[in-house]
């Protein structure tokens, strides 16, 4: 259980005990160690969501989210991927569901890169929100927010970071473990700040 009043304290933000938009923002503009220009969008979009798929329950739920979530959006700055295009941006197309040059419009969004046409379709039927016709929704705070906590439910990824199994879950995120040591470093410091 994470002692929201000692957070905030050390955060700096009044310590009422309830992790509103406040300390969620502070809380992400403490794990990027720097200004996070959308902290206070992204941190309401928490406070309103993250209890609901019980990523706040534990330092080690929310200290992997946030980690995770950190590096994937280049410090919570990244919304959506920024485009080369790269060769394997250029694979897109005719891939994830994408038909030809929709590589580009599918593109990853979101605080865990949401990317592919079936993602889109797949997230936006689970959320209730049209991502095919508006992708862009998803590099919108609440809904970058909403589909990284989707995605870590789908994937079981509260109950890895109950076991501490960083490098599962980085796999589980990237396929791989591209990132890992960033990966970690974002992890241990969302832990060190909410345990």
């Amino acid at each position: 259980m994470i002692n929201w009043p000692t957070v905030q304290t050390r955060l700096g933000v009044k310590a009422d005990g309830q992790p509103g938009r406040i300390t969620y923002g502070a809380l992400l503009t403490y794990i990027a160690g720097r200004s996070v220009p959308l902290a206070n969008d992204l941190g309401l979009a928490l406070a309103l969501n993250a209890s609901a798929y019980g990523v706040d329950l534990s330092d080690d739920r929310l200290g992997a989210f946030l980690g995770q979530c950190c590096h994937e959006s280049g410090g919570f700055t990244y919304l959506r991927e920024i485009w080369g295009p790269t060769p394997a941006q250029k694979s897109y197309d005719g891939r994830m569901g994408n038909g030809p040059g929709e590589g580009f419009k599918y593109r990853g969004r979101g605080l865990i890169q949401l990317t592919g046409k079936d993602n889109y379709r797949d997230f936006g039927s689970r959320l209730g929100l049209d991502l095919v016709d508006h992708p862009e929704l998803v590099e919108q705070p609440s809904g970058a927010v909403l589909t990284a906590l989707e995605f870590w439910k789908l994937r079981g990824l509260n109950e890895m970071a109950d076991r501490e199994d960083w490098t599962g879950i980085t796999r589980r995120i990237n396929g791989g473990i591209a990132g890992l040591q960033s990966r970690l470093i974002y992890i241990n410091k969302a832990r060190g700040v909410l345990s």
